[in-house]
């Protein structure tokens, strides 16, 4: 069993939950937030439940827990609950909640990094932390204190609605150093980029709709590969995990959008992305009322001209069929480079094999 200690953690302090932190308990667990990502909280939240949770605290110290309260370091006002959990299969898994009134100061990080510490002062060997997701915030506080993203658990939480969201895993070993771990492909400045004309940010559950759409336009699809378009579920979760993709570094899915209106124009994506050599693959589509106004060659530059300057990358590629000349053009005024044709490269209709024809654009290109 943990020893029941007062840990200090930059801004906050870690310690035991008391009778007087339910009243505060009741307001944070009302919060639309913390009810959608905590789907086995009851709702509506009263000071009974709190009062059981903090009851269910005091056993799990019995069976080898470690539940606290994140309190101000100064007031010792409650800010949220986090606390070390054993699991059957012999782990040590850790978890928190913040309340609203105490987001955007760092509580969930500090407190998240110090825990995990004090446990391996104790004994642990390995922490690990679970996150919806759609909780890129979660994701966040994971990967600034030092835990590392180790994959996704396909359908590992029931919703509320019965439906089974997947669960990002990450974790961190006591040898570990507990720096922060800077994503490969960190968020557009400011959450998006634009010229003017059209404004690209990251793609979301909200965008299905319009995503679906255009992957079913009869020349996106003959453009895709595989040249067929995705059912609504895969669309639907191209977007939803379109974030958490990104923190991870497997790829950038972004929406374009007229920087005007906010319409949805289309997508583009940096994706095929591997570190050792600095190279990533973009392709991109547009709705067929946007055409003919440059916004392909626009984004292809902004999010280019971003993975140069924000990231490690040296070397862009795209493909093209070979007779499709007007996204060559595209790529010509984006800066690219004609490379070479590749035969028979990309799986076509009926089991054809279809050409493609490679670009590049370099780190030492966009200098020029």
């Amino acid at each position: 069993m943990f020893p029941h200690d007062v840990i200090p953690a930059g801004p906050v302090v870690l310690r035991p939950l008391a009778p007087t932190d339910a009243e505060a308990i009741v307001r944070a667990c009302s919060d639309p937030e913390i009810v959608h990502f905590l789907p086995l909280i009851p709702v509506p939240y009263t000071r009974d439940d709190a009062l059981e949770y903090m009851e269910r605290c005091r056993e799990e110290w019995q069976t080898g827990g470690a539940p606290f309260a994140i309190a101000d370091a100064v007031t010792g006002e409650w800010l949220g609950n986090i606390g070390l959990m054993a699991r059957p299969r012999g782990g040590i898994e850790i978890g928190y909640l913040v309340a609203p009134w105490a987001r955007g100061r760092g509580v969930a990080t500090a407190a998240t990094a110090a825990l995990s510490a004090w446990g391996f002062g104790h004994g642990v060997a390995r922490v690990e932390l679970f996150a919806n997701v759609e909780n890129l915030a979660s994701q966040r506080v994971a990967l600034a204190a030092g835990f590392r993203h180790e994959g996704v658990r396909r359908g590992a939480e029931e919703q509320r609605d019965g439906t089974r969201h997947d669960l990002v895993g990450f974790a961190r070993l006591r040898g570990d150093s507990g720096e922060r771990v800077a994503p490969f492909l960190p968020e557009f400045p400011g959450g998006s980029l634009t010229d003017g004309v059209v404004r690209l940010r990251r793609l979301t559950a909200a965008d299905t709709a319009d995503y679906l759409a255009l992957q079913n336009v009869p020349d996106v699809v003959k453009h895709s590969v595989p040249p067929e378009p995705p059912t609504f579920e895969e669309a639907e979760e191209r977007c939803r995990t379109a974030g958490a993709n990104w923190l991870a570094g497997r790829g950038a899915e972004v929406a374009i959008l007229d920087a005007e209106t906010g319409a949805f124009a289309g997508d583009i994506q940096l994706s095929g992305v591997i570190p050792p050599l600095g190279q990533a693959m973009t392709g991109y589509s547009v709705r067929p009322e946007f055409r003919g106004r440059g916004f392909a060659s626009r984004a292809v530059d902004l999010l280019v001209g971003w993975a140069f300057e924000y990231t490690p990358l040296a070397r862009i590629i795209a493909g093209t069929s070979p007779g499709n000349v007007a996204s060559q053009r595209v790529l010509e005024r984006a800066g690219f480079t004609r490379e070479a044709l590749l035969r028979g490269m990309l799986p076509g209709p009926g089991g054809t094999r279809l050409d493609d024809l490679q670009w590049s654009r370099l780190r030492d290109d966009a200098r020029r």
